[in-house]
């Protein structure tokens, strides 16, 4: 499907193959994407507020002064996406259930960002600003935390992440135990 308009508002796209679409500076107002193939596709410079993904393939997709606004993420696959290229205007996004392996979210300030339950492997987020995060049930195998602001962060039942006191600012973060052990390999502490 060619998506020849412009903008669009309240449409629902329902199992769109787009592989490869140019949608550059499209503008997507409350709509919602499920089970769409988004993969290798070029959304530099378009708009989303107030819009839904949903069971949808959003791999190496290229989002150079993207917006999103109010966009919710459920179930998807993200996978090498440079997220810090995005325009950081009024951002807010959530992430409930997603695979979001191999992207970079350096340098940004996306305080209250919810990434509940997901997979979130050899991601970057270093000299980002994740005041209130909420990690709770993540998976952070290999993701990178240098310089990074975790200050009231939740990382309740979050898993595989390892965060150097020393680089990254962690006060009134919340943390599970066993996991929370982690946080002394930095000192090259032994627990027995």
């Amino acid at each position: 499907m060619e998506f020849e308009e412009q903008s669009f508002e309240k449409e629902t796209f329902n199992k769109i193959q787009c592989t490869g679409q140019d949608l550059q500076d499209k503008e997507f107002v409350r709509c919602l994407f499920v089970k769409c193939d988004f993969s290798y596709s070029k959304f530099s410079g378009a708009s989303f507020v107030d819009c839904a993904f949903t069971d949808s393939n959003l791999a190496n997709i290229k989002i150079d002064n993207c917006s999103f606004q109010n966009v919710v993420f459920k179930n998807c696959k993200i996978v090498g996406v440079a997220f810090s290229s995005v325009k950081t205007l009024l951002i807010e996004w959530s992430f409930h259930n997603c695979v979001i392996d191999l992207c970079d979210f350096q340098s940004l300030e996306i305080r209250l960002t919810k990434f509940i339950d997901c997979t979130i492997k050899e991601t970057d987020f270093s000299k980002t600003n994740l005041t209130g995060v909420d990690f709770s049930g993540s998976d952070l195998q290999g993701s990178k935390f240098q310089n990074t602001i975790l200050e009231k962060a939740d990382l309740s039942g979050a898993k595989n992440y390892y965060i150097d006191l020393m680089q990254n600012k962690i006060k009134g973060a919340k943390f599970s135990y066993p996991e929370a052990s982690t946080l002394l390999d930095s000192f090259n502490i032994i627990l027995k």
